[in-house]
């Protein structure tokens, strides 16, 4: 029995002598091994942190690229706005330009018809003066008799007024007409026409007779009476009422 524990005590010894090397060993290859998994390790966690940083970046390109185009997007519309303005102000001012032409067309008339105007008022002053030299001849008993009348009375201007449907209808140029004698009506020389009675506020002009023809017209703002035979030459006169 004592050879048997014997035998077996050598066994174990011998196992254990025989184990604990070969442990040792597979330690230290283990222990070897780690910093190579670690140094392996390393370019990995490397390489992913890379690609993220590379994910990054091309997340931030795609942004910046996102934000530029709307930025053109932008521009864009803001040009064509821009053109838009541009088309308008073009279209205004053809208009304004159609305009300023119809306006100088206007004005083109207006001349043409202002010269006209001028043209005929010449021919008429000139047929008037070619009428005024052809005065009347005076006899002597008509001489006589306009000397021999009384100097006029003269009247302050009043405010009578002739309505206007009676001053077309009896009164202008084209209703001429004489006056014969004038009469003293309450201590004033006064003529009748057209039913209405006058008064004289300027003298009598030397060289008209009071039987030559005259004619009323309305001008600056009073009543006038005027001879054809003496251009130029007008007297006052007041509406009597």
């Amino acid at each position: 029995m004592k050879q048997v524990g014997l035998i077996s005590t050598g066994v174990l010894l011998l196992l254990l002598g025989t184990v604990a090397p070969t442990y040792a060993q597979e330690r230290q290859e283990q222990e070897a091994q780690s910093p190579k998994q670690e140094q392996q390790a390393k370019p990995e966690k490397q390489q992913a942190k890379g690609q993220q940083k590379q994910e990054k970046q091309q997340q931030q390109q795609a942004k910046g690229q996102q934000k530029q185009e709307k930025q053109q997007q932008q521009q864009a519309k803001g040009q064509q706005k821009q053109e838009k303005e541009q088309q308008q102000q073009a279209k205004g001012q053809q208009k304004q330009e159609k305009q300023q032409q119809q306006q100088a067309k206007g004005q083109q008339k207006q001349e043409r018809e202002q010269q006209q105007q001028a043209r005929g008022q010449q021919k008429q002053q000139g047929q008037r003066q070619a009428g005024s030299s052809q005065r009347p001849q005076r006899t002597p008993q008509a001489e006589a008799r306009q000397r021999a009348e009384p100097a006029l009375r003269l009247s302050a201007r009043g405010e009578g007024r002739i309505p206007d449907d009676r001053f077309r209808s009896h009164f202008g140029r084209g209703h001429r007409f004489r006056i014969g004698s004038p009469r003293m009506v309450d201590g004033y020389s006064r003529f009748q026409y057209g039913g209405f009675w006058f008064g004289f506020v300027d003298p009598w002009p030397e060289g008209w007779y009071y039987t030559d023809d005259v004619y009323i017209d309305y001008v600056d703002g009073g009543y006038y009476l005027y001879n054809p035979y003496y251009p130029g030459v007008r007297i006052g006169i007041c509406v009597v009422m």
